[in-house]
């Protein structure tokens, strides 16, 4: 909790402390002037689980910044509450806040094992790697419970089918049974995002996500039974983390990492918001020279769109990041690199007592 704020100001175990507008509803409550309310209009609520049935599941990614797979995610919202996730965003599409609700209000896919079959089975379905998650985190704290992310790994493994996972949470080995089998078929691929290796900010900043420590044992657990794993240090925000990429990098290589990759944090439409008020409960000192730091790598702007450039910003700032990113791999993860994975092995199971032809 920040030291200049009181107890009853800050919400603990959250990263967003506000509700930001949903610019698609009419009419909705928000603290903008919090000093004229005579009690707190925002609570520390419990999380509000909402069952979600989708009619499909899977979403293709075109953008040229991530390459051509799709994605599918068994969780809308997350439990973990980064303040600079860009996910928040999507959260509005529901009628909730990109803030708080974001991360208390969770919407769970009890049928994403079922969409899945359904897209493997579809007669015009060619493979191709499915990411888990792109959008919110496979195994956030509720995974735990409803095993949906443990079902879709099944799935997977059943028909043969690519994996890749990105994840912050050391729930990830509940299911290394799985994770060691697909491996041995050169179909997965595993990225540990870490973001700092100080709890401070870590717990601040990532408040419900497993500790560094914890994040880096699952590296060296994962490197132990033969699955390939890489480090994601992302976001780098410059200024506040930006100091750090070496010590993660080496420290992932230390543990067996076998790649490594970055991406510069941009603060689209409500992220903007809510982590400016973050930053300056947190860092009041550092604020204003964080922020700038931020613009300076987006045009002036805290916000990026711009194809190939807003995932890695431009600028003097920019460019030294890159190049300390490119330094640290170079001197510890040199050689190394993640196997290419199998797509040749794809195969529907047999349905009703038939084989079908793929």
């Amino acid at each position: 909790m920040p030291k200049n704020l009181p107890d009853s100001s800050y919400l603990k175990g959250r990263g967003a402390q506000i509700h930001t507008a949903n610019r698609f509803l009419k009419y909705q409550v928000l603290a903008e002037h919090i000093e004229g309310l005579d009690e707190p209009l925002i609570g520390d609520e419990k999380t509000e689980v909402y069952m979600d049935y989708p009619k499909t599941l899977v979403n293709k990614i075109t953008s040229p910044d991530v390459g051509m797979m799709s994605s599918a995610n068994p969780y809308q919202g997350c439990e973990h509450g980064c303040v600079y996730c860009y996910a928040r965003n999507t959260h509005n599409y529901y009628g909730f806040s990109a803030g708080l609700d974001f991360e208390r209000k969770i919407m769970v896919k009890p049928t994403a094992s079922e969409l899945l079959r359904k897209h493997f089975n579809h007669p015009k379905y060619r493979v191709e790697c499915i990411s888990f998650s792109g959008n919110t985190d496979c195994y956030q704290p509720l995974e735990r419970t409803y095993k949906i992310t443990r079902s879709l790994l099944q799935t997977c493994l059943e028909y043969k089918n690519p994996v890749g996972i990105i994840t912050k949470n050391s729930l990830l080995l509940r299911d290394l049974d799985i994770l060691t089998e697909l491996a041995q078929l050169n179909l997965l691929r595993v990225m540990i995002s870490v973001t700092s290796l100080r709890e401070e900010l870590r717990s601040s900043m990532e408040p419900r996500t497993a500790t560094s420590k914890k994040r880096l044992q699952v590296i060296e657990t994962l490197a132990q039974n033969k699955v390939p794993v890489g480090v994601m240090v992302a976001p780098i925000i410059p200024g506040l983390n930006s100091d750090e990429i070496p010590d993660i990098v080496k420290a992932a290589a230390d543990c067996g990492a076998a790649t490594a990759g970055y991406t510069i944090v941009r603060l689209n439409g409500e992220i903007a918001s809510i982590f400016r008020d973050w930053l300056y409960k947190n860092k009041p000192d550092a604020a204003d020279k964080i922020w700038n730091h931020i613009e300076a790598c987006h045009g002036g702007k805290v916000n990026d769109s711009r194809p190939g450039i807003r995932m890695r910003g431009e600028g003097k700032i920019a460019e030294s990041i890159k190049q300390l990113f490119s330094l640290s791999v170079k001197l510890h993860l040199a050689g190394r690199s993640m196997p290419a994975q199998d797509f040749t092995l794809f195969k529907r199971p047999p349905l009703n007592g038939q084989t079908e032809l793929f």
